[in-house]
């Protein structure tokens, strides 16, 4: 997308890239900028006209991309049609890294899932007991827009069978999706942590809240 890349800063590129490893290519526009050039992007040239638009900008090498193409399905989650979660479960594997993984599970999938619960028992299963981290940590971090509705012993489930990994992602995210539902229930929470055997980092970010409140 021209309209973007001539936008490029090299300034920024270096430290932008750092940050997330090197394991993609920056523009150099840092979130405040981007979203300013999108708000402009949208009033010059509206909404990108199919989904396969979409699929294409996430396509494109620079991480910005994979950004505005998320921003754009964000825009759409509303009226996803319930087929929609094949092309999400797709882009959690496909440039996999927390900035996109959290987004997709957070806001896309979670929203998904409000809207056809009847698919969370398949996919969220599925990922699970997967192969791969970042689905794994989907199925850790989709409820976390669910607040009352949060199933939780599906949650302390996937807590469980997850305790033992040494990944920091896996750890983090069992600590964050307690820490969100012990805004909801944090007895339940706080005696799950303590009669479960999690890694430290679990156990810290599970407990943030409720320490914080006691």
């Amino acid at each position: 997308m021209k309209f973007f890349k001539d936008h490029q800063n090299n300034e920024n590129r270096p430290a932008m890239e750092a940050y997330m490893k090197n394991k993609f290519t920056f523009l150099g526009i840092k979130a405040p900028e981007r979203n300013t050039l999108l708000r402009q992007y949208r009033e010059n040239y509206g909404d990108p006209p199919s989904l396969n638009s979409i699929i294409n900008i996430w396509g494109l090498e620079e991480r910005e991309f994979q950004y505005i193409a998320l921003t754009f399905l964000d825009r759409q989650y509303k009226k996803a049609e319930i087929e929609r979660i094949t092309l999400y479960e797709q882009l959690v594997v496909e440039k996999s890294w927390w900035d996109t993984v959290d987004t997709i599970s957070g806001r896309l999938i979670s929203y998904h899932f409000l809207k056809y619960p009847e698919l969370i028992d398949e996919y969220s299963n599925k990922w699970i007991t997967s192969n791969n981290m970042w689905l794994n940590r989907v199925a850790l971090l989709f409820q976390m827009k669910f607040k009352e509705k949060t199933d939780q012993e599906r949650l302390f489930k996937y807590c469980r069978l997850l305790s033992e990994s040494k990944e920091f992602f896996i750890q983090k995210a069992i600590g964050w999706a307690l820490r969100e539902f012990s805004y909801v229930n944090p007895k339940a929470v706080e005696s799950f942590i303590l009669e479960t055997k999690l890694a430290p980092l679990s156990k810290r970010e599970g407990l943030k809240k409720i320490e914080k409140s006691s």
